[in-house]
């Protein structure tokens, strides 16, 4: 009896590309060292004046600082797994790894989020803010509480992920996939919920907590950011004011809302793909399920990897420090 021939599917062929493999490797380390230059650039700011610490700063590292560990933790892990070896864990790390995983995703939603939100706060309470220039300024106790609760609140809301998981073998499948953790078994760890119905109820709740909330936030906040800077241009165009000098800030402020509002757009898209290639999975099983979990997969990394360039354009730091490197680079090879 001849041997069945299986016809290579498209998915197969292009996990095995040059250009798919140069691709994910690209991604992964844009978001590892991009992210890296963001913490170290703006962080040593902060740290190097801890006196006046402007409360954007110490957002824009917490942010890139999410989005660093969502990369170590999770997208350098699955780009090993996938292109150098397979680990399996046993079951007591999984639960560990499960829980770490949607934990920080979780958290980094909202960290992105906290951005757009902040400086709406801002430009709603002092349009555009006063500078003090007199005394220590530290970042306000409001900043500080609402990053212990984005990580801490998120923390329990992964308490299940620690518990409802398990590890499987090497031919295991995924009956369940959410957004906040894996798009498919990573390192053998899979879901592991009591029934059908609490795993999909977690997965609901995953979704419009994490997913639909936040996304209707960042559009809300950004949306209301600059028409609040539209108003008091207005303002500063019909020279009815005279004394108030915060009015001439509004030009970097308005800057300041493009930067976050590309940074919502590229987010939007990244978590928008990923969400609707895993509620595909969940939900339809179709034939294009293989493919849409890779799209997933990218999707997943693509808002890490890119978003400290669209931070680069719009910080003057960055873009000093990025010039400085280029110069470097160039004298080198000179």
């Amino acid at each position: 009896m001849g041997s069945v021939y299986k016809p290579v599917s498209i998915t197969q062929r292009l996990t095995s590309s040059p250009l798919y493999i140069t691709v994910y490797i690209l991604l992964v380390l844009l978001g590892n060292v991009g992210n890296v230059i963001v913490i170290g650039v703006v962080g040593e700011s902060i740290l190097r004046d801890p006196g006046v610490v402007r409360s954007s700063d110490v957002i824009l590292v917490n942010m890139a600082l999410s989005n660093l560990m969502v990369s170590l933790v999770r997208n350098t892990v699955v780009m090993v797994s996938d292109l150098v070896i397979e680990i399996f864990l046993n079951r007591d790390l999984c639960h560990f790894m499960m829980g770490i995983w949607v934990w920080l995703r979780s958290a980094n939603v909202w960290s992105t989020f906290f951005l757009s939100a902040f400086h709406f706060q801002t430009l709603r309470r002092v349009a555009p803010p006063v500078v003090k220039l007199h005394g220590p300024r530290g970042p306000p106790s409001s900043l500080i509480l609402g990053l212990i609760l984005i990580w801490s609140l998120n923390f329990i809301y992964a308490i299940p992920a620690f518990i409802f998981s398990k590890n499987g073998g090497e031919n295991s499948t995924e009956t369940l996939m959410l957004v906040s953790s894996t798009t498919r078994p990573l390192m053998g760890c899979i879901w592991d919920f009591p029934t059908a119905y609490s795993g999909l109820a977690f997965a609901a709740s995953s979704m419009v907590m994490h997913e639909s909330i936040p996304i209707f936030l960042m559009n809300f906040t950004n949306l209301g950011s600059l028409l609040t800077l539209f108003a008091h241009g207005r303002v500063r165009n019909s020279n009815k004011i005279q004394d108030a000098p915060v009015i001439s800030r509004i030009p970097a402020e308005t800057r300041a809302a493009k930067v976050i509002m590309a940074l919502n757009i590229l987010f939007i898209a990244s978590w928008g793909t990923n969400i609707i290639s895993v509620n595909y999975f969940n939900y339809n099983r179709g034939s294009s399920t293989e493919f849409l979990l890779i799209v997933a997969r990218f999707a997943n990394m693509s808002f890490i990897a890119l978003s400290p360039i669209v931070l680069a354009v719009g910080h003057r730091r960055l873009r000093a420090f990025i010039k400085s490197l280029l110069l470097w680079t160039e004298k080198l090879h000179g």
